[in-house]
């Protein structure tokens, strides 16, 4: 039965007769024979000819031997698999061969079958290995971190660095600002990257299931549990653990993740046996965790213990300038995987999702962006198409951009305006807007001083005011500065 692929395959022998033979069976078979008589001429084809998917290659030739050249060969960044001929073959040539990476060992005199059955093997080797380098081109473009900005060129610089280490990570950012991504990414170009990459998200699991969770239980070790269960941590083995929203584990599971890390071991839920784990563990919160450990919620060395290599995923906001090249990425990309036609967004749309604050992040940008282009029949998106908000005509929360001269204090006046907006629609009480916002209190109480907010002591909470030109300050009555 002849090959569907028409494979290309060299054969490297300085013995004529054995490359008539070889040519006469490998053609039969319906793939594409290459031929050279020194291991000089195997290495120019190797260099030269694309495509190629196999090389039989003796080992005993004049001038470079063939253990020689499959070293050559080896030294390239993507290799066909080699399978070694021999008149003269040796346990010790065999061995040697296979440390060099040789996939199969053939003796002369060379029968067809077993010919035939080694080239099958070795080609479905050569697709699987093209099939993973291909995945793995996919995978490194797909998590790639889109981006100009030197917020964002810092953090790529970081990730590459710290990527080929066994280094524990601590990703810190406000929600939606691309933490999952950073952790991917790490994982992508580790030397993990072929092992699995798991990820938990400690805040969407209960309380009572988080420990099955991460660390499996045995069959009958409490109620419904029907059958025995792998843990996060053991199905990661090997590579990489994700532990997103860390910050919302509890203290009873945050000292068992403690232990983990340092003994690299696990126990199941119901059981006495320990078991070894090698795991990366990267960690993700949107917390402000300095002020959890003060507050007594997270535990100050399992902080230190996360915090070897801390990154940090900048908001939207401060990287207004990045937004057309997101648009442009996720447009492309929507069009691509959903078969849409390519839609453009007009520079007057841009320039208004440019100007927009996007407290929900990129993920809040992306999602726009896909709703526009299902909903938009036109190839062009227009401003009008945009959601009311982002228009930018009433209801935009961003100051005008007249007087101001860099990029720095427009950013400033559009988050100050955004928090006196927020604080004024939740009667200036602070724990309720850093809610609605979702800052920690701390964040915003900086962020009010760095902006000439004065914070005072109300009846039973926190409240806010602005400043007043000339240095007078107001506050708001009594009535209204617990926000009832």
């Amino acid at each position: 039965m002849k090959a569907a692929k028409k494979a290309r395959i060299l054969v490297v022998d300085d013995e004529e007769g054995i490359r008539k033979s070889l040519k006469m069976i490998l053609e039969y078979e319906g793939y594409e024979f290459f031929e050279a008589a020194t291991g000089e001429d195997g290495l120019e084809m190797v260099r030269e000819t694309v495509g190629l998917d196999l090389v039989l290659l003796d080992i005993k030739m004049p001038g470079k031997s063939g253990l020689e050249v499959l070293a050559e060969i080896r030294k390239r960044p993507f290799v066909p698999e080699v399978i070694m001929i021999s008149g003269q073959g040796t346990i010790q040539t065999a061995v040697e061969a296979t440390k060099l990476g040789a996939f199969d060992f053939l003796e002369k005199p060379l029968h067809r079958e077993r010919v035939l059955i080694s080239v099958r093997n070795a080609l479905r080797q050569t697709d699987l290995s093209r099939e993973y380098q291909d995945l793995k081109r996919k995978t490194e473009k797909h998590y790639e971190i889109v981006g100009n900005h030197p917020l964002v060129q810092s953090l790529w610089k970081e990730i590459l660095k710290i990527a080929p280490t066994n280094a524990t990570v601590l990703v810190f950012g406000e929600s939606g600002t691309g933490k999952e991504l950073v952790a991917r990414s790490i994982h992508a170009h580790s030397l993990r990257a072929r092992e699995t990459f798991v990820q938990v998200n400690c805040a969407a699991i209960p309380e009572e299931l988080i420990e099955s969770e991460l660390f499996g239980h045995e069959k009958g070790s409490f109620t419904g549990a029907t059958e025995k269960k792998t843990g996060k941590f053991e199905q990661a083995d090997g590579g990489t653990l994700f532990l997103d929203e860390v910050g919302d584990m509890s203290l009873r599971t945050q000292s068992k993740v403690l232990r983990v890390l340092e003994e690299g071991e696990v126990q199941k839920v119901g059981s006495s046996r320990i078991s070894k784990v090698d795991v990366r563990v990267i960690a993700a919160t949107n917390k402000d965790l300095p002020a959890e450990i003060r507050e007594g919620r997270f535990r100050e060395d399992l902080y230190f213990r996360l915090n070897v290599v801390p990154l940090h995923s900048p908001p939207l906001r401060e990287r207004p300038e990045d937004i057309p090249l997101l648009v442009d990425y996720f447009t492309r990309t929507f069009a691509e995987e959903n078969n849409f036609r390519p839609r453009k967004f007009s520079p007057d749309a841009l320039e208004a999702m440019t100007r927009y604050a996007w407290k929900g992040n990129i993920r809040e940008l992306k999602n726009v962006v896909e709703r526009l282009m299902i909903m938009t029949d036109r190839d062009t998106i227009e401003r009008g198409d945009l959601p009311e908000p982002l228009r930018g005509r009433p209801g935009a929360t961003l100051p005008e951009a007249s007087g101001v001269k860099t990029l720095r204090e427009f950013r400033d006046l559009a988050e100050r305006d955004f928090l006196l907006a927020k604080l004024e629609a939740n009667g200036w009480n602070i724990s309720q807007t850093a809610r609605e916002i979702d800052t920690p209190r701390s964040n915003l109480y900086k962020k009010l001083e760095q902006y000439g907010i004065k914070v005072t002591a109300g009846a039973g909470e926190t409240v806010a005011s602005p400043s007043r030109e000339g240095g007078e300050e107001e506050s708001p009555d009594s009535e209204g500065q617990d926000g009832r």
